[in-house]
C-alpha cells in the first residue's frame, strides 16, 4: 500500500495545488515503485481531485484534507471536510449549468461513499488505475 495525505487551506491556488498533489502522487506510483499507469487515468485522476476539493471548499468553511492511497490496482481518494452536510449526487440534466462536479466524479470512479465524521464529513471514491499493457 502507498499513500499520501495533504493538508489544504482554501487560500487561492489550493484546488491547483490538490491536482499537482495528485499528479505527483500517481508519478510517484511508476517512479518509485515500478507501478505502470495509463496516461489517461492521470487526467482522470487530476478531474476527481479538483471536483471533491473544489466542492469541499464552496461548501465548508476551513481546511480540507486530501488523502490518497493506492492498493491492488485501485487509488482510494478521500477529500475530508468541515461541514456535515452530505452532499446529493443530481441526476443528470444537460440543460442544467453547473452543480455537475459529483456526477462526473460518480461516472469516473468505481465506488463512491459518503460519512459524516467527527468534525465535518469524509468523501471517499475508488477509481482502478489499469496499468499499461
Amino acid at each position: 500500500m502507498v499513500r499520501a495525505n495533504w493538508a489544504f487551506d482554501g487560500a487561492s491556488g489550493s484546488i491547483a495545488a490538490a491536482r499537482h498533489f495528485a499528479t505527483g502522487f500517481v508519478t510517484q506510483l511508476r517512479d518509485r515503485h515500478g507501478i505502470a499507469v495509463a496516461r489517461d487515468v492521470v487526467g482522470a485522476v487530476q478531474l476527481v481531485v479538483s471536483e471533491l476539493v473544489t466542492n469541499a471548499f464552496k461548501y465548508a468553511p476551513g481546511p480540507a484534507l486530501l488523502d490518497l492511497e493506492f492498493d491492488e490496482l485501485i487509488l482510494q481518494i478521500t477529500v475530508a471536510d468541515s461541514s456535515p452536510v452530505l452532499p446529493i449526487a443530481k441526476a443528470s440534466e444537460p440543460g442544467r449549468v453547473g452543480q455537475h462536479g459529483l456526477e462526473i466524479v460518480m461516472a469516473l470512479c468505481g465506488g463512491f461513499d459518503v460519512q459524516r465524521d467527527t468534525v465535518g464529513k469524509r468523501i471517499r471514491v475508488r477509481l482502478p488505475l489499469p496499468s499499461v499493457a
